[in-house]
């Protein structure tokens, strides 16, 4: 790298701005230049406006003032402020950090006012630790490189320009301040989740008519024993060896978090609507609401309870393949709506409520593939058994591991095995294909089918509706994937839900940035944004002077032609650069 300058005349007088610059050797052996950084000006001009924009603080007075900078091979003239000449030769880039994703997660920060709102919830303690910087800290972490509190205090904090954003030094983020910060937040999940819901209707208009609902679990990485929320259960993340905890998460299509809970990791996912929907109502209170879930979630005690409700809550549940075996010949006679290309439905009325039978010409497909794909890898294995004639027991083993790779389509197939003391023969141990289960799972594959309240709803709108639980399955794509929910490391309770709740906080910011790209910038997602965002660099420019100091400017790199873009497209304007510091004390430092 190395100080290039240019020279301009502008009204009858010489100006010579300074800029880093790099050299680089490409493939055909050119050199090119790539400009790094753009310092400004430095030459004689006395006017006022330039000798305002060179405002220095005084590290040593701890005052700041109005300074001309000068190179040391030119004479400085006689001005009104103080003259520094400063050596070019000696200059040096030091610290190199993140920036630009940095600011973005401040930015994001303010658009939903959080300020105001934790203002009042984290004062700074009576040492002087500013608690609301520590959570912004925590956030930006987790948005931008997520990982565990103790790799935020070790190097990631060195590596980001959040000390500079904020005004802060690494006090902030020494391993307890971040736990005691964590310490602090749970008790304001609720009231920042009113909030946050007040601040996306006025942003985005957002909508909290149509409610999804889902569940997931997150698992521990180390092996902690069976304690309190800690539980061994049905594992999503097929890690049964690990105990977890379950989260039950609510969001709007727009993929707007409402609320979520953290619940013990064996629950059951039939064993949590019910306290969701007291939840809910107890925070927001009743509203006309449609709830959508999957399959598995409401038990008919808890349909009816909604359904016999006053007012009545609607739901829109899927609902297991053997109720379509009942109503089958029910739907017969009912003529097929087309919702789009390769979708129809059906609606069939039934007591107080629809049902809803919808084909997928992609789905049938896919099933399709997916059967015949297991199925002719499970009778390779079959044949390979009888070839192989294990003893009994070692086929019975090996059957089984075979069920668990088949699936569904083990029930496929019929299976002959040998008795307690036959051998395993050809003749012993045969298999065919179950002719009438296999007809009856062909007519079955793109079909499911929906069950509602809402009877006088068009089965064209209910099937839309059920389609938009993608978005909840999104969310928590999201959570676990960019923003490392899992696994967790922390052992106590409330330590746990504060990791959680830190995502979802986090979360939050993430779902406002896709908000604002989906209009703006529609072929971006948060994540490919947050990347271009941290390729801007801060970098601390040292600049010796002829009189013993040391000139520090701290500089984050221009943005590239495309980060421009965006920006543009954003409506963001990046703030001014850092105001320069000078004193005698930054020698050391740079020895």
């Amino acid at each position: 790298m190395f100080l290039r300058s240019k020279t301009r005349k502008k009204d009858g007088k010489e100006h010579r701005y300074w800029s880093v610059v790099e050299n680089r050797r490409v493939a055909d052996g050119r050199v090119v230049q790539r400009h790094v950084l753009y310092l400004g000006e430095i030459n004689d001009a006395q006017r006022a406006a330039w000798c305002r924009s060179i405002e220095v603080f005084d590290e040593d007075r701890s005052t700041s003032a109005r300074m001309a900078l000068f190179p040391e091979d030119r004479s400085a003239p006689e001005l009104a402020c103080a003259v520094v000449q400063v050596d070019l030769s000696g200059l040096q880039l030091r610290r190199p950090r993140q920036w630009g994703a940095c600011w973005l997660a401040c930015e994001l920060w303010d658009l939903l006012e959080l300020d105001a709102f934790w203002s009042t919830r984290l004062r700074p303690s009576r040492k002087g630790t500013r608690w609301l910087n520590v959570l912004k800290t925590l956030v930006a972490y987790r948005l931008i490189d997520p990982g565990s509190e103790w790799r935020l205090h070790r190097c990631w904090y060195e590596r980001s320009a959040m000390g500079d954003l904020l005004g802060e030094d690494s006090a902030i983020a020494q391993s307890d301040t971040l736990y005691r910060c964590l310490d602090k937040l749970v008790a304001h999940r609720e009231a920042l989740f009113c909030h946050l819901q007040a601040r996306w209707q006025a942003l985005f208009a957002a909508c909290f008519e149509v409610l999804l609902y889902d569940l997931t679990s997150t698992y521990f990485e180390c092996d902690p024993p069976e304690s309190g929320q800690r539980k061994f259960g049905y594992s999503r993340d097929k890690r049964a060896d690990c105990v977890q905890v379950v989260i039950a998460l609510i969001v709007t299509p727009s993929g707007f978090p409402l609320a979520y809970e953290v619940l013990a990791g064996n629950t059951l996912d039939k064993q949590t609507l019910a306290d969701c929907l007291a939840k809910i109502e107890r925070q927001y209170g009743k509203a006309d609401r449609v709830w959508v879930m999957d399959r598995g979630i409401p038990t008919e005690e808890t349909l009816a309870l909604m359904r016999n409700a006053d007012p009545p809550v609607h739901y829109l549940v899927g609902t297991p393949k053997g109720r379509l075996t009942q109503l089958e010949k029910s739907f017969l006679d009912q003529p097929w709506q087309v919702v789009r290309a390769q979708v129809t439905v059906k609606l069939l009325q039934q007591d107080n409520e629809a049902y809803v039978l919808a084909l997928s010409a992609g789905r049938r497909d896919k099933e399709k593939a997916m059967r015949r794909r297991r199925l002719k890898r499970l009778c390779k294995r079959l044949h390979e058994l009888q070839q192989q004639a294990p003893s009994r027991d070692q086929l019975l083993l090996k059957l089984g591991a075979a069920k668990k790779e088949a699936g569904r389509a083990y029930g496929l197939v019929k299976i002959q095995i040998p008795e307690k003391d036959q051998p395993v023969t050809p003749e012993t141990f045969t298999f065919r294909l179950n002719r009438k289960k296999l007809r009856l799972t062909r007519h079955r594959e793109g079909r499911y089918l929906l069950r509602t309240n809402l009877t006088t709803h068009d089965p064209v709108q209910l099937w839309a509706y059920y389609i938009q639980l993608t978005e909840v399955e999104q969310a928590f794509k999201e959570l676990k994937g960019d923003l490392s929910i899992r696994p967790i490391f922390h052992q106590v309770d409330r330590r746990i839900e504060a990791h959680i709740f830190v995502a979802f906080l986090t979360y939050c910011l993430q779902v406002t940035l896709k908000s604002r790209l989906r209009p703006l910038a529609p072929g971006l997602t948060p994540r490919s944004a947050l990347e271009k965002f941290a390729a801007v660099q801060m970098v601390d420019v040292y600049l010796p002077t002829t009189d013993g100091r040391t000139l520090v400017l701290s500089r984050y790199t221009e943005p590239e032609p495309e980060l421009q873009l965006l920006l543009d497209r954003l409506r963001l304007r990046l703030p001014e650069q850092p105001l320069p510091r000078i004193s005698s004390n930054l020698q050391a430092q740079i020895a």
